[in-house]
């Protein structure tokens, strides 16, 4: 687990260079938010991580690279609250602990933005490890395992890939049958859930921004 820590100052880099050569720029690894906190990527924080700010910037960040019908972006805001929906759906015994996780689930976007999964695979199992890291952040400052259960893991990951499927199909422009070749068949699921997600529609940022807090607060 990671150990709060007090927040402070950063460390002065030394921007010293060469006589006659230009000043080198410290690099900068860690993100400002709204709310004034600053995140550290490479060695994140979880006394530095808010709720407020993963709704805020999950409500803006683009699922499908923007490539979607409407006249706004379906943001990854809605697609977590999509996920949780669907597997409250197949799990409606689940401990309240499992539904934040899977709303939580994608997280880690707040700050790196959602890579489309071609991407990610092209660049390797490196970008997964600085993710999960971030992950794992979010999870011990909402008061969950640093690693989910294996079978906990197994069912979001099914959730994603069915919200994935109505995603593809009813806003990304994907045949039905290029859909079920990805993303495997939307099964598992009821009937009125099912109808539901076959007319999502993209929210406005601010509208999902709101119903992303107000689902958390409710599975505080």
């Amino acid at each position: 687990m990671h150990a709060p820590k007090t927040a402070q100052a950063p460390t002065p880099i030394s921007t010293a260079s060469a006589p006659g050569q230009p000043a080198v720029k410290p690099h900068r690894a860690w993100q400002r938010m709204l709310s004034g906190r600053r995140l550290d990527l490479l060695d994140p924080n979880p006394t530095d991580i808010a709720i407020e700010d993963i709704a805020h910037g999950l409500a803006r960040v683009a699922r499908w690279n923007g490539q979607t019908i409407g006249e706004h972006a379906f943001s990854v805001a809605q697609h977590v609250l999509v996920v949780e929906d669907i597997a409250a759906d197949r799990n409606p015994g689940w401990h309240v602990s499992w539904r934040r996780a899977a709303l939580l689930h994608d997280a880690p976007e707040y700050v790196v933005g959602d890579l489309i999964s071609p991407f990610k695979t092209a660049i390797g199992f490196d970008y997964k490890a600085f993710e999960n890291r971030l992950l794992e952040a979010v999870h011990h400052r909402f008061a969950l395992p640093a690693r989910l259960p294996e079978e906990i893991t197994v069912e979001i990951k099914a959730a994603d890939h069915i919200a994935a499927y109505f995603e593809a199909t009813v806003l990304a422009g994907f045949a039905e049958d290029e859909a079920l070749l990805y993303f495997g068949s939307p099964e598992g699921i009821s009937a009125s859930l099912s109808h539901r997600l076959s007319a999502l529609t993209p929210m406005p940022a601010a509208t999902a921004q709101q119903a992303f807090l107000e689902r958390f607060c409710s599975l505080a």
